[in-house]
């Protein structure tokens, strides 16, 4: 699946919502690329010795957004990595601008229906949990507006990680990142 690592953006940032095969997918392409992969969930659970669902219980959403703010500025320098963010880490314009700045944005799209019953297979979506299917529907539609400013789109609706993977170096071939 890879050709040359000079080929590809400095990083590859997978963002949004929730299910959309980020974690999966950042997983195959680091290997692929023999790059480093880092899930922003995963390092903030690491770094609390809290899980995602505990924060936002114990402490709320606002906490969660502040340390997943304090990650990003954290992972600023990296390179050579595939990152998995949350769902809502682009939702604040300073974490877009670092990731951004990090590398090639891919937003891996998927339909709401679909995002919902991968989900279900989940019981670790803090945001599923505590909202009604009208709340969970209109930040599907709110942040699917910021998600489509990613420069490159896939939809991974009816479609594995291999293949979702094998589109996104298809699509980075030959992009450069300038410093």
């Amino acid at each position: 699946m890879s050709d040359s690592l000079n080929s590809i953006p400095q990083n590859i940032v997978l963002i949004g919502f929730m299910a959309a095969g980020k974690s999966s997918i950042g997983k195959l392409l680091a290997r692929e690329l023999r790059w480093g992969f880092l899930d922003t969930d995963s390092e903030i659970e690491r770094v609390t010795g809290l899980k995602i669902p505990e924060i936002f219980q114990k402490y709320g959403e606002a906490r969660f957004r502040s340390e997943e703010n304090l990650l990003v500025h954290k992972i600023s320098g990296f390179t050579n990595t595939v990152i998995a963010t949350g769902g809502g880490t682009v939702l604040n314009p300073e974490n877009w601008n670092i990731l951004h700045g990090l590398g090639k944005l891919v937003y891996l799209y998927v339909p709401l229906e679909i995002a919902l019953q991968r989900a279900k297979e989940h019981h670790d979506r803090p945001l599923l949990s505590s909202s009604e299917p009208e709340q969970i529907e209109k930040l599907w539609r709110d942040r699917e507006v910021i998600y489509r400013k990613a420069p490159v789109t896939v939809d991974t609706s009816d479609k594995d990680v291999q293949t979702v993977a094998a589109e996104i170096l298809e699509l980075l071939k030959g992009e450069h990142i300038t410093a």
